[in-house]
């Protein structure tokens, strides 16, 4: 992959806080971007299960130097907030983090405004969202994936119309091999990827084997598989569910770190929304030149 996006400054703002109403804690984000450029296409981030704005500086900060700005929410799940599984709120989290990235799109010239005047140098018209584990199940429902109920029925439908492309990392796949654990706390790990239409990068690690489901790694992979084309599906052969450590350098619960997968990562999806948002396909072409050609360390299908 060519370096040449990768050597722009970067600035960060934060906290914002954009109104949601009910919400009973202020959400704030952070906003990432390069100090220079204009037409800058925007990447929407949710964070998996605890994190918060602070986390996966390795990916925002690269995407950033890449041309794009990165808005990060902190969503009710995270550690700050002190909300545990048995806290009665934790069974509607996953509606308010959805709430949270439409909140986000919704008021994203605000919030523009509020980081420093990018709402002049925004392109509104090039628009992802991008999630990690929890993160990427809801980053999924608004590319247009649905959640099942318990009897198998179709959720409400929450994607949103200003996304046009999005990338999944380690998402949640169906939720018929979930753990006791897992349908017990985490019922809405149900997913319905038949109405996914939204292009997609799914991105998924040959050795992540989840404490939630009784299947293997190929779990990770259902956004792909069961969801309409178009769509890529990045393997990487070593990649646990941090894949190397996206959520950062200092983060304990990373088991295989490795900051160039981490670069892989980010790169990729990089490239994926150069090319699936029309400005550059250059980059996603050497990429999968570099997976064909490569030992199978990764490797990149699509359909």
């Amino acid at each position: 992959m060519s370096s040449r996006h990768f050597d722009q400054r970067i600035v960060a703002v934060k906290p914002i806080t954009v109104p949601v109403p009910g919400r009973g804690v202020d959400l704030q984000v952070k906003v990432t971007a390069p100090l220079s450029g204009q037409n800058l296409p925007v990447i929407v981030f949710s964070h998996g299960n605890a994190w918060s704005l602070d986390g996966y500086e390795p990916l925002v900060d690269r995407w950033a130097a890449a041309g794009f700005i990165v808005v990060q929410p902190t969503h009710l799940d995270s550690r700050r907030n002190g909300i545990t599984w048995d806290d009665p709120r934790f069974a509607t989290i996953w509606r308010v983090r959805i709430t949270d990235l439409h909140a986000v799109l919704d008021g994203l010239g605000d919030i523009l405004l509020q980081a420093g005047g990018l709402e002049t140098r925004v392109d509104h018209e090039r628009i992802a969202v991008v999630g990690h584990s929890w993160g990427a199940q809801t980053a999924g429902v608004l590319l247009g994936a649905r959640v099942l109920d318990a009897a198998g029925v179709p959720g409400e439908d929450f994607s949103h119309s200003a996304v046009s492309a999005g990338a999944l990392i380690a998402a949640t796949g169906t939720g018929d091999t979930l753990t006791p654990f897992a349908a017990e706390h985490l019922p809405f790990m149900r997913p319905d990827y038949s109405t996914m239409t939204t292009p997609a990068l799914v991105i998924a690690g040959g050795k992540d084997q989840s404490q939630l489901s009784t299947r293997g790694p190929e779990w990770f992979t259902d956004a792909y598989h069961l969801s309409p084309s178009p769509k890529s599906l990045l393997t990487i052969a070593e990649g646990e569910h941090t894949l190397g450590g996206l959520a950062g350098e200092m983060a304990a619960e990373t088991t295989d770190e490795d900051p160039a997968r981490v670069a892989l990562v980010a790169d990729a999806i990089s490239a994926y929304l150069h090319d699936a948002f029309k400005l550059d396909d250059a980059a996603w072409t050497a990429l999968n030149n570099a997976a064909a050609a490569g030992d199978g360390t990764w490797s990149i299908a699509g359909k």
